[in-house]
């Protein structure tokens, strides 16, 4: 092994240090576009516009109408470590600002061909300082408006080793897109604009309402599924927009998060995220929100990533608490049910005649489907009750069984009329009313003021049932059925020490197992509204979702899921004939559920068709 001869230690020069910390700081193009713009908002600037060439590699040109840099400051601006914004050690835990390092100038002059000229409202004139990869040349008086413009050329010429892991340049074009708009989110009283290659990307007018700005972003999709939040609690106030659930993404990039104005990553925040849309999105489907918090300084450490994008807060538990509860009483108070976009599908028989937007229904417009409770049956506030005896209690209602046939007097007649005829005798009259039919065998079509409903039987049924389980669960009360003779199911080693780790757990869905020597598992008691399902099948649907690769489910979060799958198996299925009787009962179950509008995975279990959509299309309008 050859050794490394020993060198002395030497100071690094000012050149080597700030191509380090250009290193840290400086990552693309996007790196100055996000630093720049932050210097200034920090500026009070009213008015911010951007100019890029080759995605921002050959030209940055930032221009902001703040209150400038004093002509004897513009020597430290690109100085290492110079700011304006701290002074001691201590205002690292008041920083109130965006940009307060003092790395970003002096990172950015030492990497480019930099112009730095600013004019303060005091000043006759602007001046003007020129640096090449870190060598400035002497400063000259310009004529300007008052305020800032910052020109980076070839960024990273002197440095080829990082030019050289540049992306193309619509590449790097949309990491500053990207950039531009968490800026421009957080500053919506900023006129700000975005021009590439001599082509005006983005041009946004200050405005007071927050609303539009994200809908210039993101388009009337997203604009028209915003749904206001706010709460203020333990110094922390909250406020924001999110989406109805029936408009997701395939990935978290749309949760905008800012904490005083600055936009934030942080992974346990966005776990509260998934948890209040629990229930309302489908598997591999995430929110979309943008939400601003506000707390005092000294209650959050915002100097723990380079770039500023990852904070500390001093007590994130509350927080946590507060953004779940704070959504989630919102969606108690909303009408989630998913609005069909009739037109489209008319005009384009091609399209799903079930597609959905994001429209959400008003408040004022509830389709009389109430939320009962003060929780979501998402909230699972309180510890995993002990496991239920085994021994099967009465059924709790006609769902006890997969079948889903109650006893109920014969259907009526189809051509029944409400109505009377003049001289026929009430008693011969049908007691039993239909309100809804059914068509395929899978939907059921009703009404509600707005327009026609239909309903996807399954998705509805296994609403109604896992809100039936979750809260026999939390009681104690689940029943189950003990099998005369216990059934025994061999498992791979890995998959049955699992099932055994679980025991106590499983007890709480109703599921009694026992070792039988090996991997042999002894199931010798069940959920009762599974008796007509293989309990070996289902113990190996539970190894499956308990084993599913890159899952980690907490103990609750389990319950949860076992509750969905149980539900998903005893719930009438697509294709299942119903009779008017069963209809009714389901379409009275819906109305009494917590959460109508989505089954347990997230699927909407009905959409409405709105009376101007159907006189539209019938030509009354």
């Amino acid at each position: 092994m050859s050794h490394v001869q020993s060198r002395p230690i030497r100071q690094l020069s000012t050149s080597v240090v700030n191509k380090i910390a250009a290193g840290e700081v400086i990552e693309r193009p996007a790196s100055v576009v996000k630093e720049l713009l932050e210097n200034s908002v920090d500026a009070g600037a009213t008015r911010i516009d951007v100019i890029l060439e080759n995605g921002g590699i050959d030209l940055i040109r930032i221009t902001d109408n703040g209150h400038g840099i004093a002509p004897d400051q513009l020597d430290l601006a690109v100085t290492s470590h110079a700011t304006s914004k701290i002074e001691d050690a201590d205002d690292l835990f008041q920083v109130g600002t965006f940009g307060f390092r003092g790395e970003a100038l002096a990172s950015i002059a030492e990497i480019s061909q930099f112009t730095l000229r600013s004019r303060t409202g005091q000043s006759d004139c602007g001046y003007e300082m020129i640096v090449n990869g870190g060598y400035r040349e002497a400063m000259e008086p310009t004529g300007m408006s008052v305020g800032t413009t910052i020109t980076v050329q070839n960024l990273f010429y002197n440095t080829p080793v990082r030019r050289k892991f540049m992306k193309t340049a619509q590449t790097e074009r949309g990491h500053i897109v990207e950039a531009f708009t968490r800026i421009a989110l957080a500053n919506p009283s900023v006129h700000m604009s975005l021009t590439h290659n001599g082509k005006t990307q983005f041009d946004l007018p200050a405005t007071a309402k927050w609303r539009e700005r994200i809908a210039t972003f993101f388009g009337p999709e997203i604009g028209d599924g915003l749904i206001a939040v706010d709460s203020k609690d333990f110094g922390v106030t909250l406020s924001g927009f999110v989406v109805d659930p029936s408009v997701s993404r395939g990935n978290n990039r749309l949760q905008y998060l800012f904490l005083n104005g600055r936009y934030i990553r942080d992974r346990s925040l966005q776990h509260a995220l998934s948890e209040a849309y629990r229930g309302l999105l489908m598997t591999g489907r995430f929110p979309i929100t943008f939400l601003n918090m506000e707390m005092a300084p000294d209650q959050v450490d915002v100097n723990v990533h380079p770039a500023k994008l990852e904070v500390r807060f001093q007590n994130g538990g509350k927080l946590y608490s507060q953004l779940l509860s704070t959504i989630r009483n919102r969606f108690l108070a909303t009408d989630l049910t998913a609005k069909a976009q009739l037109t489209s599908y008319l005009d384009n028989p091609q399209a799903n005649p079930i597609s959905q937007t994001g429209t959400p229904a008003p408040s004022t417009t509830q389709e009389q489907i109430p939320f009962r409770g003060e929780h979501s049956v998402r909230d699972w506030t309180s510890a995993p009750p002990k496991a239920p005896g085994v021994a099967r209690e009465p059924a709790f209602d006609q769902y006890a069984t997969p079948e889903f046939r109650p006893n109920l007097p014969p259907a009526p007649a189809a051509n029944w009329n409400p109505e009377l005829p003049q001289g026929q005798n009430p008693a011969q009259q049908p007691v039993h009313r239909v309100r809804a039919m059914q068509i395929q065998n899978t939907y059921l079509v009703t009404e509600n003021k707005d327009g026609m409903v239909i309903i996807d039987q399954h998705a509805l049924h296994e609403r109604v049932l896992y809100e039936q389980l979750r809260a026999k669960v939390l009681d104690g009360k689940l029943e189950t059925q003990r099998m005369l003779v216990p059934e025994p199911v061999t498992l791979p080693p890995a998959e049955a020490a699992v099932v055994l780790e679980r025991k106590e757990l499983l007890a709480q869905i109703g599921m009694v197992i026992e070792p039988f020597g090996g991997d042999t598992l002894l199931v010798s008691a069940y959920p009762a509204m599974l008796t007509n399902h293989n309990p070996a099948d289902m113990l190996r649907g539970i190894v499956d979702l308990v084993m599913a690769e890159g899952r980690s489910l907490d103990q609750r979060d389990l319950v949860d899921e076992l509750l969905h799958m149980i539900s998903c198996k005893a719930a009438i299925k697509a294709g299942d004939p119903l009779t008017p009787e069963e209809i009714d009962d389901l379409i009275q179950h819906r109305e009494e559920c917590q959460d109508a509008h989505h089954c347990p995975h997230g699927r909407p279990t009905a959409l409405v068709f709105s009376r101007d959509d159907l006189d539209r299309r019938f030509k009354r309008i």
